[in-house]
């Protein structure tokens, strides 16, 4: 199974779209076996769930993402976890050993235009 995950500086990026790379991992029987980063290529509606799914990707994990957004990747048939805080190690490691859960989406909608690869800040509250 390949996981990617929005990452920005290790951490979980709130903006699934605008974060500066994504981390893919494969996983299997509760391990991660290999994992590198990819520089995101740009934000646009519907390009990066068939990007990621061109990477064989299986499940995708953000801390946020709009209801449009994860209507495009259910019809790729990638999964959306959504909700998660928190450095990518160990989202990494509670998702192979099944204790990673969906919650909601930390991202207001339009409130990452400017963040991330764009490289300025975000609507959220401390983060720059």
């Amino acid at each position: 199974m390949i996981v990617a995950i929005s990452t920005d500086n290790g951490m979980v990026s709130a903006h699934f779209g605008r974060c500066p790379e994504f981390t893919l991992a494969h996983i299997e029987n509760g391990k991660v076996l290999k994992r590198e980063t990819v520089a995101n290529p740009g934000h646009e509606p519907g390009f990066l769930p068939r990007f990621l799914k061109e990477k064989n990707t299986d499940v995708i994990i953000a801390g946020g993402m709009g209801p449009r957004a994860q209507t495009l990747f259910d019809e790729v048939k990638i999964k959306t976890i959504v909700g998660v805080e928190g450095d990518v190690d160990t989202a990494l490691k509670n998702f192979a050993e099944g204790k990673l859960t969906s919650g909601e989406s930390t991202c207001v909608p339009h409130s990452g235009i400017g963040y991330g690869i764009e490289k300025n800040t975000c609507d959220h509250g401390g983060e720059e």
